[in-house]
């Protein structure tokens, strides 16, 4: 019998999903330290994906909850650019299917920007219904920062088609019509919320970019309108855009001195 090499017994063991596996029992036995180091490889990878697993499943806790109650469109809630000094905040309202699986699912925060975009697109395919809604900065400097939050939280889940039976919001107390859950970190804790972040995110963070081709002077496409070391020294230099943020320290500051 011909001896295989270790590429194509890495090959093998990329579509093997458990240790009873024959052929994985036969790949054992191939004493080449190669293969050895493969086969931890494996290991570890089983873990990692045990590990992740367990998480998702923690996570679709609150789900489970509603659902077990007879609640079946389950709409998570959040929102992104409560802090920056420029550009919209933007939330997103996102109910999953029962069987949506999507381990490795956190906080949009926690997510590195590839990771933020594929997750993305499998939601956005996969999702019941999704919506995303703004409310740009001269609004913002208007009613402020928590209602122009809650504002766009309320516009996102009005848009929803089907309605929601019931809404997990990510730390925010909203009156609708229907019933609401609250959950504080919900980004962290929920499936459906951990959606909604990384949708608004993604969509945020789109708008920014564009902003940042007519913009180049502030870095939008790199701080996302967050007030760092370049975007405040664009400021100082070139002042300020329609997409800044008046009530907004240093703003404010600057606006009141001049």
């Amino acid at each position: 019998m011909k001896v295989q090499t270790i590429a194509e017994i890495e090959k093998q063991l990329n579509d093997i999903k458990a240790e009873s596996d024959p052929i994985f029992k036969r790949i054992q036995q191939d004493e080449r330290k190669g293969v050895q180091n493969l086969i931890h490889k494996w290991h570890r990878r089983m873990q990692q994906e045990r590990q992740l697993q367990e998480k998702f499943n923690e996570m679709n806790g609150y789900e489970n909850k509603w659902r077990a109650q007879g609640y079946k469109y389950i709409a998570g809630v959040d929102e992104v650019g409560r802090g920056p000094l420029a550009g919209p905040v933007v939330a997103a309202a996102v109910i999953l299917p029962k069987d949506f699986f999507l381990p490795g699912i956190d906080d949009s925060k926690k997510l590195s920007e590839k990771k933020r975009n594929e997750y993305n697109e499998i939601i956005r395919r996969e999702a019941i219904a999704i919506s995303v809604a703004k409310i740009d900065a001269g609004e913002i400097d208007t009613i402020n920062i928590y209602e122009a939050t809650k504002k766009a939280m309320l516009a996102a889940i009005a848009f929803l088609a089907p309605n929601p039976d019931i809404l997990l919001v990510d730390a925010m107390r909203l009156e609708t019509p229907f019933v609401v859950e609250p959950i504080i970190k919900g980004d962290a804790k929920s499936v459906s919320i951990a959606a909604a972040s990384i949708v608004a995110k993604v969509a945020r963070d789109s708008l920014m970019v564009e902003l940042s081709a007519e913009f180049p002077e502030y870095g939008f496409q790199n701080n996302m309108g967050y007030g760092t070391k370049e975007h405040i020294q664009g400021i100082q230099k070139h002042g300020i855009t329609p997409y800044h943020r008046k009530s907004f320290a240093p703003i404010k500051d600057m606006l009141l001195h001049e």
